[in-house]
């Protein structure tokens, strides 16, 4: 089944080796029924579109089948080292290094969907808004970094120890954190100390909305070198 979340010839020949082996002869257990291009499909299908699993059309595999193969390669870290190497790939034809030197953090309130249970959501009393807050790392062309998920009632600077924490984790190479107002305090002596990381607070300009991390001089004057 075509759709527009179908994977190209080109992209398929990318991702398809990224994927974990699969059992295609039958040997040490039950092999493959789906071809592995149609799950994917499959799944592009649901992510794309919002919708429940069980709402699949009957064109793709089963949605018990598509779901169970998500569901494995979660835990088994695939779709994070899927995005990882496609993130790396658009970085370096940019003319940039693999692995960046700074970051942007910010974050974003939405409502809580039904599945969110209640002791994972918060009242955000800024925003009016009873759901659960993302918390978002990304380099200076705005590919992602790290996130991490909270209830909406967590403050951003204290959210942002575990986003800084795991950012350092995961990247060696970062010595630079922008960030809003909403990042000032003790964050910025704890991530300098323990972390190794100098996090700049941008001013907002009057009148603007979201995080405006193009305005600052001083960000123009390094965003060629990370």
């Amino acid at each position: 089944m075509y759709s527009s979340s179908s994977l190209t010839d080109e992209q398929w020949a990318v991702l398809e080796p990224m994927l974990p082996p699969g059992n295609t002869t039958g040997r040490g257990g039950r092999p493959e029924k789906y071809c592995r291009r149609d799950i994917l499909d499959a799944i592009l299908y649901v992510v794309r579109g919002g919708i429940a699993w069980r709402q699949l059309p009957v064109e793709f595999p089963p949605a018990s089948t598509v779901y169970g193969i998500f569901a494995c390669w979660v835990h088994a870290g695939v779709w994070r080292r899927i995005h990882d190497a496609l993130r790396d790939r658009l970085r370096v034809r940019s003319g940039r290094d693999r692995c960046p030197t700074a970051a942007i953090i910010d974050s974003q309130t939405v409502p809580g969907a039904d599945t969110v249970p209640r002791s994972r959501r918060g009242w955000d009393g800024g925003k009016r808004t009873n759901g659960v807050k993302r918390h978002v790392a990304v380099d200076v062309t705005g590919l992602l970094l790290g996130v991490v998920v909270t209830a909406a009632s967590i403050q951003d600077r204290d959210a942002a120890h575990r986003l800084l924490a795991a950012l350092r984790g995961s990247f060696s190479t970062i010595r630079l954190i922008w960030a809003d107002g909403g990042y000032p305090g003790r964050l910025l002596g704890w991530a300098k100390s323990v972390l190794a990381l100098r996090v700049e607070i941008i001013k907002r300009r009057s009148g603007s909305t979201g995080f405006q991390a193009g305005i600052s001089g001083s960000i123009r004057s390094h965003i060629s070198d990370h």
